[in-house]
């Protein structure tokens, strides 16, 4: 944490009209300084700024405080990233409480200055401009996104050197590494692209590579400051035009951000080479933009779109999806001169859920009946992820691609309950109790895949005590994670929140659950099956109410199938 006394100290050098006066223009009106207030529309100046109180008052929208609450508010910031904002405003050193790290201020500091000096380097190296001039990048989007080149791992190594940065420091912040005992810079012979924080802190860097190399980009590794997942590249020059324009485009590279931004579309953004994660929603929330997922139109950018189509509607969010055809991109768009096409792009995407609910149709064949069962249950689980608002809008549009009525896509039980599916010519065994919408089957079931897509070490822990055929409801997307394939139940239940996930110990309980109504079915549908041969059925009563009682007391059982005749 920040040290109390610190902020006290910065409080006192800092001056409200000059930081205010960055983000509005003030005039001097008596003995304080009036300006529109940048938090509503208004065309009469409300908002006052008071330098004797070191205050700010809207008189309009009633939005008042200090400068740290200026800038909260104005950037949509944490109360310390507002202080660190204005601790780097003022070149001013802040303290740390013990144990807290230190706040990062070294690490960010070695960013600084090992960034400034990949920019001087792009001035010098021939190759890497002409690679820019040929994607389109002017003069002032180098300056303004603060390219730079990373030269060969010597020229790094000999300047950490000579500015006396510590080879371990520097590992800490992923300049370097080392094996062998021999160090290496991480970044050689690349376009140098530096990632920021949303306040516009220096967190790590991209790396292009000009050649043929197979890696084509390079992220800094997971540092204390650097988690990709967390970040997007261009949001702290994006974050004031996001919360004026109310929206944010979210596409797939570096490239493709700055030229959005070149072009005009200041509102871009991009993930650092992963998909959209649970991670990235708070900072989409900020503002309350309307999103748009603006990926390519190969297999890759489809299935990414898909997945983060997926996350985005199920927590509401509004916006779509573009898709960008005939192997183009945005960056390519806007290099061809093409602005008016991206405009018309970005003015109509397709809905999240909409798009998903297309993408499972065209994945399957409904012309199959096999292939139209399982696009109907995918979109049919899908639905349920959905806010009831927003799943009343999409049930007509779902059941007009699917061909059926709207009334067959309302939520209800599984049709036939946990059954063993070997025995043959099986008879209607009781039906379990009904909840709401989903069976507890059904989430027992979504709970056990959750958690071994979240910590597959535990796999072996099922597998000893399930069949796949125990699985009713999601056997096929349990069929998939056992075989390490994509499902897009798979997806959607990595995705929907409300699943629970378990450590061991909560893993152990769910099975102990699962396995204990599966044998407790299984034994009553054997004491009525009057085919099965005296001396086996006794056999396999014992052995079952053996296995109930063991359950009960908390062990685990190997699994056992329904005896055939």
């Amino acid at each position: 944490m920040i040290d109390n006394n610190s902020i006290e100290q910065l409080k006192q050098l800092v001056d409200i009209v000059d930081v205010v006066g960055n983000y509005v223009e003030l005039k001097k009106n008596g003995a304080n300084y009036k300006g529109l207030c940048p938090f509503h529309d208004e065309k009469t100046p409300s908002f006052i700024v008071s330098p004797s109180r070191q205050s700010f008052k809207c008189f309009g929208c009633g939005v008042g405080g200090d400068a740290i609450k200026f800038l909260m508010e104005y950037e949509k910031l944490s109360y310390p990233e507002a202080i660190e904002k204005l601790a780097h405003q003022y070149n001013f050193t802040l303290r740390y409480t013990q144990g807290s790290g230190g706040g990062g201020q070294q690490e960010r500091r070695i960013l600084e200055t090992v960034g400034r000096w990949y920019r001087a380097n792009l001035d010098h190296h021939q190759k890497a401009k002409n690679y820019l001039k040929s994607r389109g990048v002017s003069l002032a989007s180098i300056e303004k996104f603060a390219l730079g080149y990373a030269p060969d791992s010597r020229a790094t190594l000999e300047f950490l050197q000579k500015t006396m940065i510590p080879l371990q420091k520097a590992e800490e912040v992923g300049l370097v590494g080392h094996e062998g005992g021999r160090w290496y810079a991480r970044l050689i012979d690349r376009i140098i692209f530096p990632i920021y924080s949303p306040s516009g802190a220096p967190v790590g860097f991209g790396g292009r590579t000009m050649g043929d190399h197979p890696a084509k980009y390079i992220n800094s590794p997971q540092t204390k400051l650097f988690n990709k997942s967390r970040l997007l590249y261009g949001y702290h020059l994006a974050k004031e035009q996001i919360y004026r324009k109310k929206r944010i485009i979210v596409a797939e590279g570096y490239m493709d951000v700055i030229m959005l931004h070149q072009a005009g579309f200041n509102t871009a953004v991009a993930t650092l080479g992963t998909a959209l994660t649970p991670d990235h929603l708070p900072l989409l929330k900020k503002g309350e933009p309307e999103v748009i997922v603006a990926y390519d139109g190969d297999n890759a950018g489809i299935a990414a779109a898909q997945k983060a189509a997926r996350l985005l509607s199920a927590h509401n969010f509004d916006g779509g999806v573009v898709i960008f055809s005939g192997g183009k991109d945005p960056a390519d768009m806007v290099n061809d001169g093409d602005i008016e096409g991206l405009e018309a792009l970005f003015d109509a995407p397709v809905p999240f859920a909409q798009f998903v609910i297309d993408r499972i149709v065209a994945q399957h064949d409904l012309n199959a009946p096999k292939g139209k069962e399982q696009a109907f249950l995918q979109i049919q689980h899908f639905l349920q992820t959905l806010s009831p608002f927003v799943q009343e809008k999409y049930l007509p549009y779902a059941a007009l691609r699917l061909g059926v009525s709207t009334s067959m896509l309302l939520p209800r039980q599984a049709a036939s309950p946990f059954y063993p599916s070997s025995y043959p010519n099986r008879r209607t065994p009781p039906q379990p109790p009904k909840p709401t919408i989903l069976t507890l089957a059904d989430v027992a079931e979504e709970s056990i895949i959750k958690t071994l897509l979240k910590t597959p070490t535990l796999i072996d822990m099922v597998l000893d005590t399930m069949d796949l055929s125990m699985f009713n409801v999601h056997r096929e997307a349990f069929k998939a994670l056992i075989e390490g394939r994509e499902h897009d139940d798979l997806l959607r239940i990595e995705m929907d929140e409300s699943i629970k996930t378990y450590d061991e110990e909560g893993l152990k309980k769910q099975l102990l659950y699962f396995l204990r109504r599966y044998y407790e079915r299984a034994l009553d549908i054997i004491k009525k099956d009057d085919r099965l041969p005296l001396q086996k059925k006794v056999f396999y009563i014992r052995k079952y109410q053996d296995y109930i009682l063991k359950l009960k007391r908390g062990e685990l059982v190997a699994y056992e199938s329904y005896p055939t005749r």
